[in-house]
């Protein structure tokens, strides 16, 4: 019985070492699996135990400003501009990036496989009055998908009954896609790692408005004193280093890489 209680000291004790910190990502980044690789390597390099709250980059954001989380890592660069300005979180660093791409069936009636741009692609999607799912959540990719529907289509309506915004996150809305056969804007990675393509196929890329950012932004303790900024701070730094690039780097399905490193020291 002592041995017991010994051996259960010891590893209360290990655990009670082990420090904590919540951080809001975006759905994108947690489906893109590459959270699986990155929270072990934090853990045995830091100690730290990051607890993640996966929502939409508007979710994440809102969460920060409520100081309900201690860090969030998004991909909306003007949101998260706005959220420092404000005085929510104290600084934005850039970690890693990959882009969007407009997923569809593979026999792609409204043709934008040949078209020069995500706007003109966004374009015979409408006109061909096809079926494209949203996110509709607020999130970075649904706030990349508004902009370029801006630049073609005016009001907020968009096409018409064809407009499927669902409310979800990317592994959600890809389902949703996949079971309507419909066009849809996702990230990269989360394609990638997406296991029920059915009859769907990556049908345009690399126009470089589709490049997406991802950024760190530590909430301000100043609004929030009760955060752990020096857990933010801990993970930040770990985030830029080396062993960080080496893992993001080098994660790939199907021999495509998902995101590439562009943190600045």
């Amino acid at each position: 019985m002592m041995r017991v209680l010994v051996i259960f000291a010891l590893l209360w004790g290990a655990a009670a070492k082990a420090e904590t910190m919540r951080m809001a990502v975006t759905t994108s980044f947690h489906n893109s699996g590459l959270s699986d690789v990155l929270l072990p390597a934090i853990a045995a390099d830091t100690g730290l135990e990051v607890q993640l709250l996966v929502v939409g980059t508007g979710q994440a954001l809102r969460l920060g400003e409520a100081g309900d989380v201690d860090a969030i890592l998004v991909h909306s660069k003007v949101a998260e501009e706005a959220f420092v300005a404000d005085g929510y979180g104290t600084h934005r660093r850039e970690i890693m990036y990959n882009d969007f791409v407009l997923i569809g069936p593979a026999e792609d009636p409204a043709e934008i496989s040949t078209a020069e741009t995500a706007s003109a692609a966004l374009g015979r999607i409408a006109e061909a009055d096809a079926t494209f799912v949203s996110r509709g959540d607020d999130s970075g990719t649904h706030k990349k998908e508004l902009a370029l529907w801006s630049t073609i289509i005016s009001g907020t309506e968009l096409f018409g009954k064809n407009y499927r915004a669902v409310g979800a996150g990317m592994g959600a809305s890809l389902n949703t896609a996949s079971a309507l056969n419909a066009y849809i804007l996702a990230d990269r990675a989360s394609w990638l790692n997406f296991g029920n393509k059915g009859d769907l196929a990556l049908l345009f890329e690399g126009d470089p408005v589709l490049f997406n950012q991802y950024a760190y932004l530590p909430v301000n303790p100043e609004r929030h004193a009760h955060v752990n900024a020096d857990a933010a701070q801990s993970l930040e730094a770990w985030l830029t280093s080396d062993a960080a690039k080496d893992l993001i780097n080098s994660y790939t399905i199907d021999g495509e890489t998902l995101f590439t490193f562009n943190a600045t020291n």
